[in-house]
This record gives structure tokens, C-alpha cells and sequence, in this order.
């Protein structure tokens, strides 16, 4: 075993074994102060340790991986059918897997001061630390799986734990009505979209004769195969990647712990369908169709998050319909044919988005509110958070020099180049994702300064509470992650880091890389200067409103449609009313069916069988002087039929 590989396979097995220890901790009750103070201590030893070693270990990957490598060994042959254990490694499965252990080594140690008197909803949860840093480290496991993985079968094991544990984590606090709530809505719509991804592998597999990766990839798969196989793949995508109809359980899921929330929307659970879709782009480029649904998705999944963040008053969700925007830069970025471009904003959004959960939760942890119209004029009392939100904000705005102003400009410059030139998919999809895309930069902007402005500009509207910034074990994790966000995308100019975005993998044997463009990650040219003047409008839009009227809310600037926004074009009630309502009725409606005929033909046969038995032990009962004479009547009555039979005879 190489040295690459032998990394690449510790790389989820060490947050593995941290986890499971973790799960073993004895339990402690709130009332057991020692006995939970020492299981939060090892809770917090077994999370860190392994957040840290898996980021060592990426780090040592990327350092070290000059070309691509890969080992498998059979674990099950099905009749001919093979699957694999195994890892499948080059240099972009490296950055990412830094991505994801740097979010979770940040996450764990911000969750050490943020849930030991967390915000007024979430205090005291001390208790239950040793679980949740465990399900921190299973999910961290399963994302890196995901990452590593060189079988379609190990990826699908390292998905569904993802699921199951954040169904777990959004969880955490029970005592919120809302958690569970949320953590089953999450929990059934991505298992909608997993059934869809499920059958996707299940056809790939069987028309490869394997399910490894190198071996789909290869393989000539039949054309409507392939496309009823990638279209099943983005059904998994859009539950996991939060796309256009399946993107209603992410907001929600902002009732869980602000740690897990940029966990989930940073560089794990949102960005695993991006990485699916750009480590198996081979088999997509080849399906235009595809292309075309996931272009359509992107757009409308772009505009509507846009339009939703822009009216709302949580923080949180603001953050969260802001993931949903950027969820549609990257897989358009897919859709026009550019995956280098959707996995260099993958990165730096990564970056930037856990950065802003983090800062938002040092502002909730601090005012112990997350509504922005109880905030205001936190900038004086909040300096170290205040410039690390105005980092992440302009990184997530796309200003420059930040790293997002070079990401997304690499999404909308292979966009506009689909548009004129064409691409993999139709023409028409670069316009709706290039138009959509700059629609967007204008939304970003408002709502990221809307955000600003009313958090840490003006007059404190709640002077309740005397907020200041965090203490040293969440402001550290604040601070480290603000290096990246804002200069993470001047790596683009860097040749070595575009080589190392590019998909080193063969596209067909006959082919080796034909199909899959070449994509430059940065462009100072003219055409940023339409982005830069639709981001120099959308904050100048917000800032100007808000001057006018400092108390007031940018968000009027809607007018009628700011309540349509603000309840996401109300898709959610849609699919409540359409999918949930009736589901929920014919599921009564057979529970009705399952008591009444059901249960009742059991309950009715055991009832007559009952009675019936009632009966004849009554008869069995019967006195003596009665019984005699039955029998005596019995025995006359044979006797005479046996003279009549006799007599005639």
C-alpha cells in the first residue's frame, strides 16, 4: 500500500473510531455535575483529536499526491456483479477533503464554548455534548467516505450516514419544538431524492458489470441508459444540494445548533451532490438532457434563494436561503460544462459560509437573539465579530479581492462562454444560468448589506442584554476562518491550483480526457465589469434605503412582493398542501382501514369464536338429572330408528 493510499483510507477512518468512542462515553444526567464534566471533557478530547488528524491527513495528502492513485480489493461478487472496498484519489479529492476537515476541526472547537451556555434556546445542553460531538465526527466520517470513495456502493454508505446523522444533529436540542420538527423534514425530503440516487447507482452498476467508479466511467453504457441513470442521479442531488423542488428542509434546518448549521452548509452535506455530480461529469457530459434539468434547477434554485434571503428577518435563514442561492452558482457551474469553476466556488464558499454561521452565532450566543429587527450597533460592542462578518458578507457578495469575487466570477465567465459559444448542454442553459447568475450578484449584495446594516449599524433596538465578543475558544475558529474567506480565491491565479481542479480521470478509454473542458479559473477582463456595477446597485439600493431611514428595513425596497419573498414564493405551503396533506390523509385514512376492517374481521372472528365457545359450555354444564334424561331420550330415539330401519328391512 502506498503512502497516498494508506492516507486516503485513514482519511474517514480516524473521525470513524474518534466517533465511536465517543458513542461509548457514559452516559451522565444533568443533575450528575462531575460525571458530565469529565464525559464532556473526553466528548471534547475524541472530537478534536479527530477533526485534527483527519485535516493533517488531508494536508499530508495534498502534499505529498503527484499523481493520481488508486487501490481496491473485492469485497462481494454478486454472479458477476462486483463491489469494491477501495479509495480513488487525486489532487481535487484532496482539497476537498481539507475543506471538509478544516469546517469540522473549526466546528468542534467552536462547539466547546458555544454549547456550554449556548443562546437563551439552546442553555444548558451540557448533558448531551458527548453524543452530539460524536455524530459531529460520524458525519465528518461519512462526508470524507463520500470524498475517498472509489466505489458507487462505499459513496452510497457514506451518503445515507451523512442523512441519518443529520437527522441526528439538526435534532440536538429537543426541548425546541421546532428541532425535530425540522430534523424529520430533512430527514424524509432527502430520502426522496435518495430513491432517485439509489436506482441511478443500481443502473450504472449493472451496465458496468461493477460498481467501481473507474469502471462506470469506462464503461460504453447504453444512451438511454445513461440518461435515465444521470437524470436518477440528480434526484439525489437535488435532495442533498438542496436544488429546485426538494430544497424546502434547509431553512428549517436552522432550528438546530448554529455549529451544526455551517457544518451542514459549509463543506459537508449541501456540497456532497456537488462533488458527486463533478466526480462522475464524464457520464454527465455525455447526457445533454441532464445538463439541461440540472441548468433549469440551477437557475430557479439561484433566483429563489436569492429572493427569499432578501426578506428575511432570522439571521440564520437569511444565512441559510443565502446556501440555497450559491447551492445554484455551483451546480450551473455543472450545467454549463465547467466543473473546475463549480469546484473552486465549492471551496471558497466553504470558506466564507462557515465563517458567517459562526459569526452569526457568536451575535446569537452574545445578544441571545437572532432577529435582526431586535439587533443593531453591535459594530462598537462586537469589533472582532463585526470585521469577520464583514469579510464573510463580502466574500459571499463578491467583492473583490475577496475570495468569492474569484469564484463566482469563473462560474459566470463559463456560463457567458456556454451562452455565446456553446457548451456540453443546449445554448439556451448558459443564458438562463448566466442571466440568472447575474440577477443574483445584484440580490447577493442587498441582502448581504441588509444584513450588515441592521445587525451592527445604527441604534441597539433591544438594550436588554450588553452583548461583547466571544470568548477565546469561538472567536479563534472566527478568526482562522477569515484567512481563507478572504484570500483563498487568489489561489486562482495560481497554475499548479487550476491543474489540481481539473478532473485527472479518463472520460472513456478511447478518450482519455476529450470530453472534459479546460476551464481558467480567473478572467480580469471586461466582462467582470457588469457583475462589479450589479454589486456596486444591489448594496448601493440597500445602503441608500436604509440612510433614508436608519430604523427602518431595506427589505421595503420589495414593496408587494417582500411578503411573497420572505415566504419563498410560498413553495413550501405548496408542497405541505399538495404532497404532505394528502399523504398524511391516506396514511389515516388506512390506519382508519387497518382498525376498523382490519382489525375488526380478527376482533370480530375472536369475539364469535367467544360466544360460541360461551354457549357450548353452558350446554357442557348442565345438571345431572337434565343430562340423564338426555342421554336416556338419546339412546330411546336410536333404538326406535333402529327398530323402524330394522322393520323394514
Amino acid at each position: 500500500m502506498t503512502a497516498p493510499v494508506l492516507l486516503g483510507t485513514l482519511l474517514p477512518v480516524v473521525p470513524l473510531v474518534t466517533g465511536l468512542l465517543g458513542l461509548l462515553l457514559p452516559p451522565a444526567s444533568p443533575e450528575a455535575g462531575a460525571a458530565r464534566r469529565r464525559a464532556r471533557r473526553a466528548a471534547i478530547a475524541f472530537g478534536t483529536t479527530g477533526a485534527a488528524l483527519s485535516l493533517l491527513l488531508a494536508v499530508a495528502l495534498l502534499a505529498i499526491l503527484d499523481a493520481p492513485a488508486e487501490a481496491t480489493r473485492t469485497w462481494i461478487d454478486f454472479g458477476g456483479l462486483t463491489v469494491t472496498l477501495g479509495v480513488r484519489l487525486d489532487s481535487t479529492v484532496a482539497l476537498v477533503a481539507v475543506a471538509v476537515a478544516a469546517v469540522a476541526l473549526a466546528v468542534q472547537v467552536y462547539s466547546v464554548g458555544y454549547l456550554r451556555s449556548g443562546p437563551h434556546d439552546e442553555v444548558d445542553v451540557d448533558h448531551r455534548y458527548p453524543p452530539y460531538a460524536a455524530q459531529i465526527s460520524l458525519f465528518t466520517a461519512a462526508m470524507l467516505l463520500v470524498v475517498v470513495a472509489g466505489d458507487l456502493i462505499l459513496l452510497l454508505v457514506g451518503w445515507e450516514v451523512m442523512g441519518l446523522c443529520s437527522y441526528l444533529l439538526i435534532a440536538h436540542e429537543r426541548r425546541l419544538p421546532a428541532a425535530p420538527a425540522a430534523a424529520m423534514k430533512a430527514f424524509l425530503v432527502t430520502r426522496v431524492g435518495d430513491v432517485g440516487f439509489l436506482l441511478g447507482i443500481a443502473l450504472l452498476g449493472v451496465s458496468a458489470g461493477s460498481f467501481r467508479i473507474a469502471d462506470v466511467l469506462g464503461h460504453d453504457h447504453a444512451t438511454g441508459l445513461l440518461t435515465a441513470a444521470c437524470l436518477l442521479l440528480l434526484a439525489g442531488v437535488a435532495g442533498k444540494s438542496a436544488q429546485f423542488p426538494l430544497h424546502t428542509w434547509l431553512p428549517d434546518a436552522m432550528a438546530g445548533p448554529t455549529p451544526i448549521s455551517a457544518l451542514i452548509h459549509a463543506a459537508t452535506m449541501v456540497a456532497a451532490g456537488v462533488y458527486v455530480v463533478a466526480r462522475l461529469f464524464p457520464l454527465f457530459v455525455q447526457v445533454p438532457v441532464a445538463l439541461a434539468v440540472l441548468g433549469v434547477l440551477a437557475s430557479i434554485t439561484l433566483l429563489l434563494g436569492a429572493f427569499a434571503a432578501i426578506a428575511q428577518d432570522d439571521l440564520k435563514r437569511v444565512l441559510a436561503w443565502s446556501t440555497v442561492s450559491q447551492l445554484g452558482y455551483l451546480t450551473g457551474a455543472l450545467a454549463v460544462g465547467a466543473p473546475t469553476a463549480a469546484l473552486f466556488h465549492l471551496l471558497t464558499h466553504a470558506a466564507f459560509k462557515a465563517l458567517l454561521f459562526l459569526a452569526a452565532g457568536a451575535v446569537i450566543h452574545a445578544a441571545g437573539t437572532a432577529l435582526m429587527s431586535q439587533l443593531g450597533g453591535l459594530r462598537r460592542t462586537m469589533p472582532v465579530t463585526f470585521w469577520s462578518m464583514l469579510i464573510g458578507l463580502g466574500a459571499l457578495a463578491g467583492l473583490p479581492p475577496l475570495s468569492g469575487f474569484f469564484s463566482k466570477d469563473a462560474v459566470l465567465y463559463a456560463a457567458e462562454e456556454a451562452a455565446l459559444h456553446g457548451g456540453p448542454a443546449p445554448t439556451w442553459v448558459g443564458w438562463s444560468v448566466w442571466l440568472a447568475g447575474l440577477a443574483g450578484v445584484t440580490l447577493t449584495a442587498g441582502y448581504a448589506t441588509r444584513l450588515l446594516l441592521r445587525t451592527f449599524f445604527g441604534a441597539p433596538r433591544s438594550p436588554l442584554r450588553q452583548p461583547h465578543d466571544p470568548p477565546a475558544v469561538m472567536r479563534w475558529p472566527v478568526l482562522l476562518l477569515t484567512v481563507p474567506a478572504a484570500l483563498l480565491g487568489l489561489a486562482g491565479f495560481s497554475g499548479a491550483f487550476a491543474g489540481w481542479l481539473e478532473p485527472s480521470w479518463s472520460a472513456t478509454r478511447e478518450r482519455p480526457a476529450d470530453l472534459l473542458p479546460v476551464d481558467p479559473l480567473v478572467h480580469l477582463g471586461p466582462t467582470v465589469l457588469l457583475p462589479l456595477g450589479l454589486l456596486a446597485l444591489g448594496a448601493g439600493l440597500a445602503w441608500a434605503r436604509w440612510r433614508r431611514d436608519p430604523g427602518g428595513d431595506p427589505a421595503a425596497l420589495l414593496g408587494r412582493l417582500r411578503p411573497l419573498s420572505a415566504r419563498a414564493f410560498w413553495l413550501d405551503d405548496l408542497q405541505h398542501s399538495l404532497v404532505v396533506r394528502p399523504v398524511s390523509r391516506l396514511a389515516a385514512g388506512a390506519r382508519t382501514a387497518d382498525e376498523v376492517v382490519v382489525d375488526g374481521a380478527v376482533t370480530g372472528s375472536g369475539r364469535a369464536a367467544w360466544w360460541l365457545g360461551g354457549g357450548l359450555a353452558a350446554w357442557h354444564r348442565a345438571t345431572l338429572p337434565r343430562a340423564a334424561a338426555g342421554v336416556l331420550a338419546g339412546a330411546l330415539l336410536l333404538g326406535l330408528a333402529a327398530v323402524l330401519i330394522g322393520g323394514d328391512a
